[in-house]
């Protein structure tokens, strides 16, 4: 939206774990909303929703239940405040089954380069029990759940048979998949999306030698695997070629509309044995934006989206989850909302950045 036709100031509230609030708010990005209008204000979340704000719009990032009746609670006294985004739409993330198979279900068609086709697809995944027989080594076994926990992010890599002996389940097993060492990285906030490369693991040859491994050298973590960066490695990603925009913007649309989710990310790889065809490997809800090379101007964009959607649509466009909703251009807009309600709960919000 030209900056030209932003009218409005507003508040976002965020909720997170303190360990969270760094990986998105950073004082580069309080700074630099503030001057374009935007408020950002840290909601307690040890203290009931209920009793603060309110807010223009309000994204977090918390999963018991406790909060999610909190979040109903708060949607229920205040109606046009946006939630961003529906837990029953990031929840399907933290299975690593469930997450990629949004992938298959992609409502729009991907947009091609003008000179080149694209393919894309998840990698091949079985069960624990049936990895030995339909896949291929070396796998990656993962565990299935996808929640944040430490636990969630150790990653191991098999090279035979016996390496599964070791992997603890519930785990899922995907079969790797050669990638020329180079991760793509994307990233979404609403219609604004960025693309960073990020140096991965090596490509592995599988041998005839393979199944004849030392017990220590047939399963290894990933995290053990070595990433530290050299001169080499920094000129190898300067010539790691991009996908074509136009590609990523669309599997970033595409995917967007199968999760109903407006704050995420989406790793890629390049099958190095198919000709342009992209697998996406992992899928996260409000991630590490903080990482991004501006970062804040993509998310107050983001923000003052919001903001005038929902006082230029007479029925105040909604995110969140309701039980009375319908999407509408990509937005749920909620049913009996009107532009009064709106107009309080900005006054509102603006009374309280007044007093604080």
């Amino acid at each position: 939206m030209p900056e030209k036709n932003r009218k409005l100031t507003g508040t976002v509230g965020y909720a997170m774990p303190p360990n969270k609030v760094k990986t998105v708010i950073q004082p580069s990005l309080v700074a630099y909303a503030k001057e374009r209008g935007i408020h950002l204000i840290e909601v307690h979340i040890d203290q009931p929703l209920i009793e603060q704000g309110p807010f223009d719009c309000l994204m977090h990032k918390v999963y018991d239940d406790d909060w999610k009746a909190q979040l109903r609670d708060y949607e229920s006294k205040y109606p046009a405040v946006v939630i961003i985004d529906s837990p029953s739409s990031f929840e399907r993330l933290h299975n690593r089954v469930s997450m990629l198979e949004v992938v298959s279900h992609l409502p729009v068609f991907v947009q091609q380069s003008d000179t080149e086709d694209y393919s894309f697809g998840i990698p091949k995944q079985e069960s624990l029990s049936t990895a030995n027989e339909k896949l291929s080594f070396p796998v990656i076994a993962k565990p299935l759940l996808a929640n944040g926990s430490h636990k969630s992010h150790e990653l191991s890599l098999v090279f035979n048979s016996h390496g599964l002996k070791y992997v603890e389940p519930p785990v899922v097993v995907q079969e790797f998949v050669n990638h020329g060492g180079v991760l793509f990285k994307v990233y979404v906030a609403g219609d604004y999306v960025k693309c960073v490369k990020r140096r991965s693991l090596p490509d592995f040859q599988v041998c005839s030698g393979a199944a004849e491994l030392e017990e220590h050298e047939s399963i290894r973590l990933i995290s053990e695997i070595s990433s530290s960066a050299t001169e080499d490695d920094e000129t190898f990603m300067k010539e790691a070629e991009m996908p074509a925009m136009s590609f990523i913007y669309s599997m970033a649309k595409g995917l967007r509309e199968a999760t109903k989710l407006h704050l995420f990310n989406f790793d890629m790889i390049k099958d190095a044995k198919e000709y342009n065809k992209y697998v996406i490997i992992d899928i996260n809800y409000l991630p590490g934006f903080a990482k991004v090379p501006g970062f804040e101007v993509m998310l107050t964009d983001f923000f003052l989206d919001v903001i005038n959607h929902k006082c230029e649509d007479v029925g105040g466009d909604r995110v969140g989850f309701s039980s009375e909703t319908a999407i509408l251009d990509n937005r749920v807009v909620k049913k009996e909302g009107n532009c009064l309600t709106i107009l309080y709960n900005h006054v509102a919000g603006l009374v309280f950045r007044l007093l604080n």
